[in-house]
């Protein structure tokens, strides 16, 4: 199961204890907010796209209220950009659509960068493998523990503000 696979990766850094199990599904942005009791925005999705050669994966971990702007996705990777399909997410990835999140990739070629759109919020909540998981984190140790490439600006239709 891939949440055991991502509280095994957590140990590292002893943190496996700090991942909520929710009692409900949080597969998506909505369930995920409901279950914790917090904005939307501040769920930590993880999106993933093929890679320019069309022969592996990207992910980009952004703010729940954030969408991807495709004019800023290809001035960014030099490519259009184009989501992976369910098969593909669990080829490249290894989590299911619901679960997928930035740690404990089945591929260590996968790369992971971080959208600004987050850097609005002291802690976010990523998923961790299942579809009814997360765990808090701040931005800096959600950097540290998916070793995101780097942080990039490629979303709209976010508040700018953390009101």
């Amino acid at each position: 199961m891939s949440i055991e696979v991502v509280k095994e990766f957590f140990k590292q850094y002893n943190k496996e204890n700090e991942i909520i199990e929710h009692e409900v599904s949080s597969a998506t942005v909505e369930l995920a907010a409901d279950a914790l009791n917090v904005k939307p925005a501040r769920i930590a999705k993880t999106l993933s796209f093929k890679n320019k050669e069309g022969d592996n994966a990207i992910l980009i971990v952004a703010a729940g209220d954030a969408k991807i702007d495709n004019k800023k996705f290809k001035q960014v990777f030099g490519y259009k950009s184009k989501m992976l399909t369910p098969e593909e997410v669990l080829e490249y990835v290894g989590h299911a659509i619901g679960g997928v999140c930035p740690f404990a990739i089945k591929r260590d070629d996968v790369p992971v960068y971080l959208d600004i759109s987050m850097k609005r919020f002291d802690t976010v909540f990523p998923a961790c493998g299942s579809s009814n998981s997360s765990i808090e984190l701040t931005c800096d140790e959600l950097e540290k523990f998916s070793n995101a490439n780097e942080w990039i600006d490629v979303c709209k239709g976010y508040e700018e503000e953390q009101k």
